[in-house]
């Protein structure tokens, strides 16, 4: 199965390369730097609100020798050579590498995501329908991702912490029960919060 393996990964402070400067290569720049992800952009033109989220930005055509020193790269041109060639680069180079909307050139893609506080969600179609993906996303944001599951969240952090201070192990306790009280608590303290 293609992209059959999800990730999160930790992208602070990771250099990476994003191939491109229109709108689809500023959204994924703005992710990449929300991300954490020292990011240098290389394309002929390149959007204002790119320029002022990049470390790094080189105004020319892509050259091979512009993935040296990167752990990720991404591509986003209109140009399916140009996209093409960066994926072959970096796969041959030995770095993860994401083409815009060409499954064909990656090595992983992107999920569809919605976050409510700690809690994301990611929704993906191995490549075969991002629209799907986006459509899904959505559901589960109006949904599941209620305000009260980022409150659960951050309340069931606070007891794995709790446990682990006190040398024991997550793995050991049977969470259902744990997970179901702090949604319930969360509830009862937002409904006090908005009577209140």
């Amino acid at each position: 199965m293609a992209f059959g393996y999800p990730v999160m990964l930790d992208l602070q402070d990771a250099r990476v390369l994003l191939v491109g400067g229109g709108a689809v290569a500023t959204r994924k720049g703005e992710g990449l730097v929300a991300a954490g992800a020292k990011l240098t952009v290389v394309a002929p033109s390149i959007r204002p609100e790119l320029v002022e989220v990049a470390e790094r930005v080189e105004l020319r055509p892509y050259r091979s020798a512009d993935l040296a020193g990167h752990r990720l790269v991404m591509t986003a041109t209109d140009d399916p050579e140009v996209n093409a060639g960066v994926a072959f680069d970096a796969r041959a180079a030995g770095i993860w590498v994401n083409s815009a909307d060409d499954p064909d050139n990656c090595t992983f893609i992107l999920p569809a995501l919605t976050r409510a506080g700690s809690v994301t969600v990611a929704v993906g179609t191995d490549g075969a329908s991002p629209a799907l993906a986006r459509h899904l996303r959505d559901r589960i944001a109006a949904e599941v991702l209620t305000p009260e599951v980022a409150l659960a969240a951050d309340d069931l952090a606070q007891q794995r912490a709790d446990v682990h201070a006190q040398g024991g192990s997550t793995e050991d306790i049977n969470w259902s029960g744990r997970v179901h009280a702090a949604l319930e608590h969360a509830k009862r303290r937002l409904e006090a919060r908005d009577d209140g």
